[in-house]
């Protein structure tokens, strides 16, 4: 993984640019940033190779394909040995009800963010997924109401 301090400045108003709109055309960004379309496009393509650019997505609106339940779900575990952790982190990564998932410090062990068409298919996927799991000691469920601020974007600003 490259240093932070790898990317220049013209790197960083490239990405806080490019990260909300990756079909925007490298001669707009370069107009923004004082660079030729094609030095944008080097320079994107570096980011790609490096990992600095993840992945390109698009974004789409759950509700519109069925899944308007948002729940975030804290679980702690009972055995916390790498082993453990690890086959935890795999079981989640393969439900695909789960949007994300972050192991933590603090009051929980993992906060979830599950996706789900109804409270009936969230019930199976704790039945499933948490009460089905040998190592979950409990889990606390938070219904969204309604979603103030989602995304992926990141405070990119030049240094």
């Amino acid at each position: 993984m490259p240093p932070a301090d790898s990317l220049d400045d013209f790197d960083r108003a490239i990405l806080a640019r490019y990260q909300h709109d990756t079909k925007r055309a490298a001669e707009s960004i370069g107009e923004g940033v004082g660079l030729s379309a094609a030095a944008v496009q080097r320079r994107i393509k570096r980011m790609r190779k490096t990992g600095v650019i993840q992945a390109e997505i698009a974004q789409i609106d759950p509700a519109r394909v069925g899944l308007p339940v948002t729940v975030i779900v804290h679980v702690d575990i009972e055995r916390e040995s790498l082993a453990h952790i690890d086959a935890f982190k795999a079981h989640m990564r393969a439900k695909p009800e789960v949007q994300q998932c972050w192991y933590t410090t603090g009051l929980t062990d993992f906060i979830l963010v599950v996706r789900v068409a109804s409270m009936g298919a969230y019930e199976q996927f704790t039945r499933d997924a948490l009460l089905g799991h040998d190592n979950v000691a409990k889990f606390s469920s938070f219904v969204v109401l309604g979603e103030v601020k989602s995304g992926l974007g990141l405070p990119i600003e030049r240094t």
